[in-house]
Parts: C-alpha cells; sequence; structure tokens
C-alpha cells in the first residue's frame, strides 16, 4: 500500500488502507483490529493519522445521498456525516437556508479531522470549528456505536482528541439562518499600527487574516469578510485592492473566494479558497501557533526578530484571531487566542531545523500548536499548556486502554 497526504510529505505506513460503506462494517473492522486510525481529507501534514495497522477511510460512510444531512430548525442543528467535507455540508445546508458561524481557510477539509484537531477560521468572537460540535456518534475500541451530547460528563474531551478516542461517524453541528458575506483586501498595513491598534484592526469585521513576510514591509494584505454590507473605502489609511489579490507571490487568484466587496453566500466569502480548485498552492508545508491574545505583541516582535532565518523557507505567515472554548485539547480552550499560521516550502529538513527556533521563542509564551500541522513540541512541553491534561489521559485510559487508535505520533505528543 502506498497512500500519501495531501502534501504528498508523509506515505502512510498502515499495512492496509480499509473503505467501509456501512457503520456495522466499521464497526467490526474497528473490534477485530489490533489498531486502527480514522483518514479524512489528508490535510494532516504529520503522521498523526497513521498507523501501523488498518488506515480506516471514512469516505464512503460521507457518500452524498438524499438526507445526508438532517437539519433540526427547532434545536438550530444540523447532523452531518462525519467524512464529509466542509464544502459539502455548506452546500448542502445553503440549499436547505441555513449556515454555520464559520469555515477554515480551506472548504474542502472533512468535518471530522478539523474537530479533531481544533481547526478554526478566524474572528474576535468566533470559536473554532469544533465548539460548533452539539453530539457526536462514535465508534469506539470495542466496536460499539455510542452517542454524546454537549453537556454530558467528559463532552468536552472527546470533541478535539485527535482521533485518539475512537472513529466519528456523524457530527451534530450548530447551525443559524444563511446569511450573505462580503470580502475587501486592504494592503500595506505598517508595523506600527499593527502594534498599535492591533484590536482596533482586528475588530473591523467578522474575521480578519493579515498577510505577511515578518519582514520591514508590515503586513501585506488584509482581508476582511463581514456580514455588513458596507466596508471603510481604507483600513486605517491602508488602501482597498482594486483586484483580486492571493496571499502566496505568483498563485493563480482564480483559486482565492471573491474580494469583490460584494455581498454573497457565506460559503462562497468564508474560506480563502473556492471548493472547485486547489487550495494554497498545494506543494507547501504548514504550522501554526495559537498564542494567548495578551501574548500577541511580543509573538509579533519575537517572529520578526527571527524573520532572517525565517525567510528562506517562509512563503507567507498569517494572523488572525480566535475566541475562547471549553474543549480540553483545544488551542483556544479557555482563553481567546491570535494564531500565527506558516506557510512552508516543501523541504521537511529544512522546515524541522527553524521550528524549534520558533517555539523557543512562542512556546514560553503559552503557544500552543495547532494539532494538524508541523511541530516539534513533545507531551513534556504541551502538558503544562492544557489545564485539563491530565482529565483528558484518564479518559483516553478509559475509552481505549489498549491504545488501539494510538501510534506513534500521539506517542511522543500525549505521552
Amino acid at each position: 500500500m502506498t497512500e500519501r497526504n495531501w502534501a504528498g510529505n508523509h506515505v502512510y505506513r498502515a499495512s492496509s488502507l480499509a473503505r467501509p460503506r456501512t457503520v456495522e462494517e466499521l464497526q467490526e473492522l474497528v473490534a477485530g483490529a489490533a489498531h486502527v486510525r480514522a483518514l479524512g481529507s489528508r490535510h494532516s501534514f504529520t503522521g498523526l493519522a497513521d498507523t501501523d495497522g488498518v488506515l480506516v477511510s471514512v469516505a464512503d460512510l460521507a457518500a452524498p445521498a438524499e438526507g445526508a444531512v438532517v437539519v433540526d430548525p427547532e434545536a438550530r442543528t444540523a447532523t452531518v456525516p462525519a467524512g464529509a467535507s466542509y464544502g459539502v455540508v455548506a452546500a448542502e445546508l445553503e440549499r436547505q437556508g441555513w449556515a454555520l458561524a464559520a469555515l477554515a481557510s480551506l472548504p474542502h477539509i472533512s468535518v471530522a479531522g478539523a474537530v479533531a484537531t481544533g481547526t478554526h477560521g478566524s474572528g474576535d468572537r468566533t470559536p473554532s470549528l469544533s465548539a460548533a460540535v452539539a453530539g457526536m456518534e462514535m465508534v469506539r475500541a470495542d466496536g460499539e456505536l455510542v452517542r454524546s451530547s454537549r453537556g454530558e460528563e467528559g463532552f468536552d474531551g472527546l470533541v478535539v482528541a485527535l482521533g485518539a478516542l475512537g472513529v466519528l461517524t456523524r457530527v451534530t453541528l450548530d447551525v443559524e439562518s444563511t446569511y450573505p458575506v462580503r470580502q475587501d483586501v486592504y494592503t500595506g498595513l505598517p508595523w506600527s499600527l499593527v502594534e498599535d491598534r492591533f484590536d482596533d484592526l482586528t475588530a473591523v469585521a467578522d474575521s480578519v487574516s493579515l498577510f505577511t513576510r515578518f519582514d520591514d514591509r508590515g503586513v501585506l494584505q488584509a482581508w476582511c469578510k463581514s456580514r455588513s454590507a458596507d466596508a471603510p473605502a481604507d483600513l486605517f489609511g491602508a488602501p482597498r485592492s482594486a483586484t483580486t489579490l492571493h496571499m502566496l507571490d505568483g498563485a493563480p487568484t482564480e483559486s482565492v473566494t471573491d474580494q469583490s466587496g460584494v455581498p454573497g453566500p457565506w460559503l462562497e466569502r468564508l474560506p480563502h479558497f473556492r471548493m472547485e480548485l486547489t487550495p494554497s498552492r498545494g506543494a507547501e508545508l504548514q504550522s501554526e501557533y495559537l498564542v494567548p491574545r495578551r501574548h500577541a505583541p511580543a509573538a509579533i516582535e519575537a517572529l520578526r526578530g527571527l524573520q532572517p532565518s525565517l525567510a528562506p523557507i517562509m512563503q507567507n505567515a498569517e494572523i488572525r484571531t480566535v475566541a475562547a472554548d471549553a474543549l480540553w485539547l483545544s488551542s483556544s480552550f479557555e482563553q481567546d487566542v491570535v494564531g500565527f499560521h506558516f506557510t512552508w516550502v516543501l523541504d521537511e529538513a529544512a522546515v524541522y531545523a527553524v521550528l524549534p527556533v520558533v517555539e523557543a521563542a512562542l512556546l514560553p509564551l503559552g503557544a500552543r500548536p495547532h494539532w494538524g500541522k508541523c511541530f516539534v513540541a513533545t507531551a513534556v512541553d504541551l502538558a503544562p499548556l492544557y489545564p485539563r491534561w491530565d482529565d483528558f489521559r484518564r479518559l483516553r485510559d478509559e475509552l481505549d486502554p489498549q491504545r488501539v487508535f494510538g501510534n506513534t505520533f500521539l506517542d511522543t505528543v500525549l505521552g
């Protein structure tokens, strides 16, 4: 078996790849395997989803079918296939007149994978995608199908779980009535503005993404997504772009979402990239560190100081905000955070050589790495950053004492 992740940098070492077509097939497979890991959209850049046993693709469980996305109008929730991409789910919700409060930069990622790793969009008042999870259906290590709901004991430990507790089959998400969004891009924000008016800057729209190389040019582009029908002609003096821009030099602008300032469907503006085209550049690695908001100025200063080391391998960086949630292993657990995302060149050796330098600067500020992207921190480094760390370990011991869902990556980051 030769299977690779989305970036192509990781070859899965599983003995086989299974594609169960029913939940019953999945239950039987899990119950009979020594080691199992679920495989979603393959957008992790590490061995997070790998195993030396059976790799299980849940894609066939997410195959489009009438009634696959079930909306409960009274509860204002939608139950969806865990293996479905957010783009597919969003299109069906929009067809029924409903919407999600947030989407990640890429609509291509699976619901289960995004939820399990604490993936997020951006916004001062917008928590991670995982925070929208109101219920889950999961196959446990013994093959039993169990359902859990928000408010039940231990639920906050089940959501962002790195696939370590079971294989998700269906997820129930909070929804709201559909709404329009406009996107405007501004260029050339000096560091003095970012430093002096950071809170004002991130509050100008529902979602603000600042793209930079951490050099003296400051923020090169600010992508502002807003439910408001209006937007300022300039952003504290920074002009609005009259043309469509890509955050990566030379990348095709056809792949990014509408930047015209014309309001349109939420699912066509909240992501950075269009569902039907290759997101970002494709040939890349990614890292992200979520820093407590109060330490954002110190993080920016530190990264500006590291710019000479970062520049040779960094295609771009993005700064965005995420609101706090209550999920034990979430990067925004109980604190508002600022995410520092890096799009690197596709060179593992070079990237992993510089990550220790980045983490030496950011981890002392309380930075938590994005679970699905490249980082070098181990359990010893990570445990102090998560107040419910020991609670999660106990939950894992209870639900998977034999580590059916374990792997080398989890051994390193969870201990």
